[in-house]
């Protein structure tokens, strides 16, 4: 039941006209994911699942409800002034990545094995570019 009701729950928020939110997460996400990523990298235990996260909701054959979710969880991340301010070293980033880790819970299934290749490849660039 659990799987059959996160659905539910993600496609219930999505008929509440969640399309102009996934819109709006959508350019937030394209226009500040990387200077946000660049910035923490080095202090993100959970950079590469933060990656794969990006990779499945830009994916366009990712379903509707599942990109609402996601798009929404890395909108949060970007967000500096979310529950705990990211300028808190470690424990400012917990908050997101607890965010993060329910979203790939809520869309475990959707998360296919290109969107991690994509993400460890991303991020060895990242880890590769120099500070």
């Amino acid at each position: 039941m659990g799987s059959r009701w996160n659905k539910v729950v993600i496609m219930g928020a999505a008929a509440m006209g969640d399309d102009e939110r996934l819109k709006r997460d959508e350019a937030n996400v394209l226009a500040n994911f990387w200077r946000k990523l660049g910035k923490f990298a080095s202090q993100i235990p959970f950079a590469e699942d933060l990656l794969t996260v990006y990779y499945c909701a830009l994916d366009r054959t990712t379903p509707t409800y599942v990109r609402i979710g996601l798009f929404a969880a890395l909108a949060y991340f970007i967000d500096p002034f979310d529950l705990m301010p990211d300028v808190l070293p470690i424990v400012g980033l917990a908050d997101d990545a607890a965010v993060l880790a329910g979203a790939i819970k809520l869309t475990w299934d959707r998360i296919k094995p290109e969107h991690r290749d994509a993400a460890r490849v991303a991020l060895e660039r990242l880890n590769e570019t120099p500070k």
